[in-house]
This record gives structure tokens, sequence and C-alpha cells, in this order.
């Protein structure tokens, strides 16, 4: 295994466990009958999947902060691994939008598709939080040359996201700029993942990675993720001990709203999963895993299993509207498993395909991403 990915296999090893998780929420929210989500033991579920988005921008901002490290200068200088970024980025936008386009026609957007055919367009996911992200990281990481200013203006940056997110949730931001920019702020118009709290966890992630990185470079890091560890774990105690004071727990922590103990609640454990995922990759020393494969063919992975479950097949049917929330539990973890060996097969498929066929990937998903754009703006 190549020295750089084996050092930080455990990045590797936090998103595709968190991205398998994601599947299986999906395939929970989109065929479980509405029989079973009065139960406590779906609050529970709902709580536990609700991790998955936090997880997933937390190790997005994790993982840019120790990659940017060394491609700095070439940053700086707009080199090869500027414009790569600028890629990157461009095409996680365009991955979340495309997921949610009423027609793969930029003349049937404008003419033909209804206001609320475009509403769940407009509307902010996961991967439209996580490009907006590291446009902003990467912008002041280009901008600013000193660790210390860029690391604490991430930290005055996370602090307002999480604690002025309930006063924005109430404003009606369509007042005062267009739908599709209002739709970032808060969820008042279907955004699943607005900037507040949710960017909270991707730069928290990016801060704690630049402490991770001094830590491991001065030889403390087995100290440090300890440290990390204990502060968690006091972290959830507090947050638990205030969100116990209401009436219903288990209903309460499974609701997504945007309170400051919501915050702290699921970034200490975030935090904690990511001081274990470490903990075990020193202890089995993995190398080879197919969650290690998921984990690096995560937006591949994330498009897919969307698109099997959502996209019309005939008759504008889909696979969830054929099942229709119809399913028990014991068939949701059916088709849960199912599901997930398509998607680590396809992963392992395309790992193995770029590894071998580096140059010709490369072009093809370049190549993919064009036709789709012409097609969608001549069509």
């Amino acid at each position: 295994m190549d020295q750089k990915k084996k050092r930080f296999a455990f990045i590797d090893l936090y998103r595709g466990g968190a991205l398998l998780l994601m599947i299986e929420t999906h395939v929970f929210n989109a065929f479980l009958s509405p029989v079973f989500r009065n139960t406590n033991w779906f609050n529970v579920l709902n709580f536990i999947n609700g991790l998955v988005a936090p997880s997933f921008l937390f190790i997005s901002g994790f993982a840019f902060t120790i990659a940017s490290q060394r491609k700095l200068e070439e940053f700086r200088s707009y080199g090869g691994e500027f414009w790569r970024q600028i890629w990157r980025i461009f095409l996680i936008f365009c991955v979340g939008y495309s997921l949610r386009l009423p027609y793969l026609s930029l003349q049937k957007m404008l003419h033909k598709a209804t206001p609320d055919e475009l509403l769940p367009f407009y509307s902010v996911d996961v991967l439209q939080c996580i490009a907006t992200g590291l446009l902003i990281m990467f912008i002041l990481r280009i901008v600013l040359k000193s660790d210390r200013i860029y690391n604490s203006i991430l930290i005055v940056f996370t602090f307002i996201l999480f604690m002025i997110a309930p006063a924005i949730w109430k404003i009606d931001f369509t007042k005062y700029m267009y739908l599709p920019l209002a739709n970032y702020l808060n969820p008042q118009y279907g955004s699943l993942f607005p900037l507040f709290p949710w960017l909270a966890f991707m730069i928290s992630g990016s801060i704690l990675s630049h402490y991770y990185m001094q830590s491991k470079t001065n030889g403390g890091e087995e100290q440090f993720l300890k440290r990390v560890l204990l502060w968690s774990i006091i972290i959830f105690c507090i947050s638990s001990f205030v969100l116990w004071s209401h009436v219903s727990f288990v209903e309460e922590i499974s609701k997504i709203n945007p309170g400051q103990f919501f915050f702290t609640l699921r970034l200490s454990i975030v935090l904690t999963l990511l001081v274990l995922c470490r903990f075990y990759e020193l202890w089995r020393n993995t190398e080879k895993s197919f969650v290690l494969d998921v984990g690096r063919e995560s937006l591949i992975v994330y498009w897919l299993h969307l698109q099997v479950l959502y996209r019309k097949l005939w008759d504008n049917t889909t696979i969830y509207s054929i099942i229709n929330q119809s399913f028990n539990a014991l068939q949701c973890i059916i088709a849960s498993i199912v599901l997930i060996a398509f998607m680590v097969l396809s992963a392992i498929l395309w790992g193995q395909i770029k590894k071998r066929y580096r140059k010709f990937s490369q072009i093809a998903a370049v190549a993919t991403v064009s036709i789709v754009i012409l097609v969608f703006l001549i069509r």
C-alpha cells in the first residue's frame, strides 16, 4: 500500500463507515412503513442515523486540511493542484445539484418546470454544504499564510455558525435574496443541510486536523487522541444532561434542530468515533478493507446509491415509488445489505480501474461530466 495512504487510512475507514451507514439510513427512510416510525426503537435508530451527516462533514474538513498542507505552495502559485482543487469543488457542486434535477435540460427547467419541481433542486444537501465549506477553506488557505491566523478565524467562524443558528433559522431570507441563495442559510424552503449549523461540523474537522498533525509531528499523537477522547466524553455528558431535562429524551435527541446542544452532543460522538477509528487502525494495521475501498470512492458511491433508489426507470417510476414505504424492519435490513454489497463491489471495481488505468479513468471522468453538462445546456 502507498505509504501516504497507509499513514491516514483511518480517514478512509471513517468516511467509508459513515457512507455505509448512510446507505442504510436512506434505505430505511425510503422503504420503512410509517407504522414503525412512532416507536422508541426507530427514534434511537433515527438518532444513530443522524450521526452520518455530521461525521461525513467532519471528516471532509479533516481530510481537506491534511491533504492541502503539502499543496499550499501550488495553491498560492495557481499551479496544477490549484486547478485540481477547483475541479473537485466544482464536481461536488455539480453532483449535488444533479441529484435533484427535475429535467436533464436547461430549456425545460427554464420554461416547463413548475415552482414545486424547482424547489427540491434549489434545496441544499450535504454535498453542496461540503463544496461550500471546501471553497471557503480553500480561499482562506490561499489568502492567509499564517496557520495561527487561519485557525483562529476557523474557530471564531465555527462558534458563530452554531451559536447564531437558532436565530438564523427563524428568518425568511427570500425577502432579501434569491431562493437558491437563501436555502444555504436555513431549511425554511426545504434545505436539508444549510450552512447554519451544519458547516460547523466540517470546519471543526479542519481545526482538529491541524492540531492532530502538530501532535503527530511532535511525537505526541497518542496523548493528543486520549485528550480528545476525554473532552469528547465530558462534552457528551454535559450535553446529554441538559437534553435529559426534556420530557422525552429519546425523541428529543432524534430531532434535527439548530440548538447549541444539538451540535455539541453530535460533535462529541463524531470526535469519539474518529479517535476509535485511529486506534483501530493502529491495532489492526489496516491495509485492506472493503470499508477503505468505499471511503476512497465516496463520491461515486454517494451518487450511485441515490441513483438506484430514486432515478426514474420507466413511466416515471422509481424503486422508491414502487416500494412506497411498505417494508418492515427486516425487509429494510435485507434491502440495505443488498444495496451496500452492490456499492462495495462498485467501489472496488472503480478503484481497480483508477489504479490500473489512471489516465483513462481521469479522462473518462472529465469527459462524462462534460458531456452531461453539454447535454443539459443544449437539450
